[in-house]
């Protein structure tokens, strides 16, 4: 996979995820309503995505080193996948009860972060428990601290 393309899909998958999940998490302790972490996932996978990819863009563009073509490519690239795998996760919720769907969510969103992290780990060589670890420690973090966010939103502020 080219440089560029991997930089894009890299980024957009894990913040898709990431960002999604902590977005759902705390939207889902703070309203339990299904609406809103609808509404939430749709902002998610529309404005992160083009906020997202101009990052991108503006950092490859600010190493003076890629062309054209390849800033191109990681701003697409990043777009599209933080796109659909934010996407992914209104599934669940349009499938299940909300409660049970954020479970879901969870699983699936941990579960491709750690599949990535293993092909992360076997390409640089490095001990893959290691990587998935530490990557999936960090959503973990994210998850716990948007949940209580969410939480002490819905008791102090509403």
């Amino acid at each position: 996979m080219r440089h560029s393309w991997k930089v894009g899909f890299s980024f957009g998958l894990t913040s898709g995820i990431i960002t999604t999940l902590g977005l759902m998490v705390g939207l889902h302790s703070g309203t339990h309503s299904k609406l809103v972490v609808i509404g939430g996932v749709l902002t998610i996978a529309i404005a992160d995505a083009f906020s997202d990819a101009l990052g991108i863009h503006i950092s490859e563009e600010s190493e003076n080193k890629h062309t054209a073509k390849e800033i191109w490519e990681s701003t697409i690239a990043t777009f599209s996948s933080k796109f659909v795998f934010a996407l992914t996760f209104i599934v669940p919720v349009m499938l299940f009860q909300l409660s049970t769907a954020i479970i879901v969510s969870i699983v699936w969103g941990l579960s491709l972060l750690g599949l990535f992290s293993f092909y992360i780990a076997k390409e640089q060589k490095v001990k893959s428990w290691k990587v998935i670890m530490e990557h999936l420690g960090i959503a973990l973090v994210v998850i716990i601290i948007t949940h209580y966010v969410g939480a002490w939103i819905a008791a102090n502020l509403c």
